[in-house]
């Protein structure tokens, strides 16, 4: 229980953080003329990633005293710095918000010399990968079919902004 709350406490600081930095990069975004597309998905988006982290507590943590994986904590810290390598190739244009900055050339360096999306594919493997940490089969296909909704939703209004 005490290193399954250690790490969900580490991820909701980090997903916190990451908040932050997003906001701040969108308010930076929005000054210089970028345009928020398809926001209204954002609170699902939102919505989504709370409940998943709640249930994570509760199950994790508040309701059962849990072992955790030390392969599947291993893969989930592997997402964490490849996370990171996202987040600081995209640098003052990374937000969760779909904000397209008109002149701006698509990233092409980092991950997205590989996959377009190399972000979603990362918090996809984290929603399923962290509950598989703490014996969770269920909840991780569970709240990976709902993410694959979203993420649908999401990279079609994506793409279509950025053929604009």
């Amino acid at each position: 229980m005490l290193l399954a709350g250690a790490v969900l406490g580490l991820v909701t600081l980090q997903r916190l953080g990451e908040l932050v930095l997003s906001r701040r990069n969108t308010e930076r975004l929005l000054a210089q003329g970028a345009r928020e597309v398809a926001p209204g998905h954002y609170p699902l988006i939102v919505a989504l990633h709370a409940a998943w982290l709640a249930g994570l507590w509760y199950l994790a943590v508040w309701r059962a005293d849990v072992g955790v994986s030390w392969s599947w904590l291993a893969l989930f810290v592997i997402l964490q710095g490849l996370r990171v390598w996202v987040i600081a190739t995209l640098g003052r244009r990374w937000t969760t918000r779909i904000l397209v900055l008109p002149g701006a050339p698509l990233v092409r360096e980092g991950p997205y010399r590989f996959v377009s999306h190399p972000n979603y594919l990362i918090v996809a493997a984290e929603i399923l990968v962290l509950p598989l940490c703490f014996g969770l089969v269920w909840y991780g296909i569970v709240f990976s079919g709902l993410n694959a909704l979203v993420l649908w939703i999401r990279i079609r209004a994506e793409a279509a902004a950025l053929r604009q």
